[in-house]
Formats: structure tokens, sequence, C-alpha cells
């Protein structure tokens, strides 16, 4: 049977007790006066929704609709949340000061948008990117050194772990003062977050190769600069990734944080604590959107530079 006949067969297995129980909710929620009949309202709402998305994850359907499936049911999870966040801001009357409703949060999005670009710029671009990039690149000097001398594996690896053990909103205001209040601060912040996941993945990953793959490369009369970039790197390589995926939330949030204690007059860090001090939670919760939607785009473009650099690893095959 083809794929197009599943769906509406599939769609027509869903039933409308969903729909029942969304309806009711609905209804309720607009004619019930008190606070009890808008919570049962709610609930209504938020159980028709639940159990559309159930019926949907558990469909069984061909090859073909299956992605299309799991994006459906990401974003009726989604949706559901929204929807009952708006309906519950909007039937109890909760103030703006204390959460604004998702569609109050859209409008000031949409409207400070070319201001919200700008401040991504600075905080994403030259505080978090150039942060990451640096420690990436020393975590993995330092991991090969220490991987070289035995002497530095006991010696730093301590001290890395100290370091990242250090609290960000102690050590973020001492930086701001050693580097100044531009994006080199937070650089700095970002390379202090970033080096030691980094580090210590990219050394279990120098140890990933087993005792018959270097002896074959020693039976080849292969020193250890070329067993380390014909074998140990390669090898290193999904550990690797690990790491530099899992910092790419932590650098975003090293320089949004960093810009706290100190910005210039742009910045996501800087927008959000004035913003806050302003009384304008629609703007800090655009300034948190547009964080989580560059987090997201700097953890996917990194899976997918890992899938390309990876391929023949067996996580990577499909």
């Amino acid at each position: 049977m083809s794929a197009g006949a599943d769906a509406p067969r599939a769609a027509a297995d869903w039933g409308w007790a969903p729909l029942l129980l969304g309806i009711a909710g609905a209804a309720a929620l607009w004619a019930a006066p008190g606070p009890l009949g808008r919570a049962v309202g709610l609930a209504l709402v938020w159980l028709g929704l639940w159990g559309a998305n159930a019926r949907l994850a558990n469909l069984a359907v061909t090859a073909e609709w299956e992605r299309l499936r799991r994006f459906a049911v990401a974003a009726i999870f989604g949706l559901t949340l929204l929807t009952v966040w708006e309906m519950a801001v909007t039937v109890f009357a909760v103030p703006q000061v204390i959460l604004p409703a998702p569609s109050a949060i859209g409008a000031r999005f949409v409207a400070a948008l070319p201001m919200i670009l700008g401040d991504l710029w600075q905080t994403l671009v030259k505080g978090a990117l150039s942060g990451w990039l640096i420690g990436a690149a020393a975590a993995v000097l330092t991991a090969i050194a220490i991987d070289r001398s035995p002497f530095l594996q006991r010696g730093l690896l301590p001290i890395g772990n100290f370091v990242a053990a250090l609290p960000i909103v102690g050590i973020a205001p001492i930086l701001v003062m050693w580097f100044g209040f531009d994006w080199q601060s937070k650089a700095a912040v970002v390379v202090v977050m970033v080096f030691f996941p980094i580090l210590v993945n990219m050394v279990a990953g120098l140890a990933a190769t087993d005792a018959l793959q270097r002896d074959q490369m020693a039976t080849w009369s292969a020193g250890y600069w070329q067993s380390l970039l014909k074998l140990r790197l390669p090898a290193a390589m999904p550990l690797l990734f690990n790491g530099l995926k899992i910092t790419t939330t932590l650098a975003l949030i090293g320089a949004i944080v960093a810009e706290f204690f100190g910005s210039p007059t742009r910045g996501m860090g800087f927008r959000i604590s004035t913003a806050v001090g302003q009384m304008d939670l629609a703007l800090v919760w655009a300034e948190i959107l547009m964080a989580a939607i560059a987090g997201s785009l700097f953890y996917g473009i990194v899976a997918l530079i890992e899938r390309r650099a990876t391929f023949w690893h067996p996580s990577q095959r499909g």
C-alpha cells in the first residue's frame, strides 16, 4: 500500500475524543465565570491536545511519513505549551511584569528585531563564537601535549578540573576588569567555560585506540606524529565533537552572563539586564527566544559538521 493511502487512513483512526475535549475545554474557559471553571477548561484543552499528540506519536506510519510524523509531534507539543500559556495568562489576567503572553512576546520580538539582531551579533559572533574557537583550539593542543607528556597529564588535568569548578559569576567580573568591557572579556569567559569539557573529551579520544591498532602502526615504522595524524586523531573525532557540541550552549550562556558585569550598549546580556530594570519583560523574553534559536542553530551546525567529518563512525550510519 502506498504512503499516500496510509496517511489519510491513519488520520481517520485518531478518533474524535481529543477534538471534543479541546472544544469542551475552550467552551468552559469562556463560559465559566469562576477560577474553578477556568482551571477545568484549561485542563480539558490540555488533555485534548495531549491526546491528539499521543495518538500521533503512537501511530504506525511508513518510512516516507516518519520524518513528517516526528516533526508534527514536536510542533504540536510546542503549540500545546504555547496555547495553554496564552490561555492561562489571558484568562487569569496575569500582569505583563510577571509573565507576558506568547502573543505579546512575539509582537515585541518582531518590533525589536533589528535591535535583537545587533545584540546577537555582539554576543554570539564577537563573544561566544570567538571564545569557543579559541578555547577549542587551546584544548586540542593541550590534549596533544598531555598525551605526549605523562608529567603534564598528572599536572594539568587536576588544575583544569579545579578551574572548571570555579563559579562563572565569580570569575566573570574579574575577567571583565582584566580585558575591558568589550567582546574580549566575554571571549575570555567563554574560553574558561569551554576549555575543560573539550580537553577531557579530547584526552579520552586520543586514548580510544586499542593496542592492536597501535602495534599495527608500529610495524609500519610510523612515528608518534604519523600515528597521531593517521590513527589517533581520526579515532578521537567522535569524542571531540561530543565536547564541541556540549560547549556550544555553554559558550552562549557564558557570553550572556559576562555581559551582566559590564558591556557596551549592546549585547543580549546587557539588553536583558536593562529591560528587567525597565520592567519590559516582553523584551526580556524576546531576547531569551533569540538566544534559544541561536543556540539551537549553533548546535545544529556543529552536529552537521560532525556528520560530515565522522561519516565512517557507526553512530553516523543510517
